[in-house]
């Protein structure tokens, strides 16, 4: 089986499994999943940046909105969407100061891309 099949065989089951838990359960859920995109965007496209604090900064100045459609690019890979979505959280004030107090000093200390943990 292809696996654009499974996915679009698993991506429903795997939506109203998320319906049915409570909102805080699914705002995790969701978090989770965007994680796992902008993990990825980071990692293609700022080669050298510090990922955890990287995506740290991202996930906790993004918008509902960004973190779910995000998390929907979980199961297909990261698109140019997603790309736009990360490029547009981390220009923002609150995002950039977060990376300068966080991932500078994990830059210094060398925790560059690839090793996310």
């Amino acid at each position: 089986m292809s696996t654009s099949l499974r996915l679009a065989l698993l991506a429903p089951l795997l939506f109203a499994a998320v319906a049915a838990c409570s909102p805080q359960v699914q705002d995790q859920i969701a978090r989770e999943a965007a994680r796992s995109t902008v993990a990825r965007v980071v990692t293609q496209q700022l080669p050298g940046v510090p990922v955890q604090p990287a995506i740290d900064c991202v996930i906790d100045n993004a918008t509902a909105a960004q973190i779910y459609a995000l998390g929907a690019d979980t199961l297909g890979g990261p698109t140019q969407s997603s790309v736009e979505i990360v490029a547009q959280i981390a220009s923002q004030p609150q995002t950039v100061q977060c990376l300068a107090t966080r991932g500078l000093p994990a830059l210094m200390q060398g925790q560059t891309a690839g090793r996310a943990g």
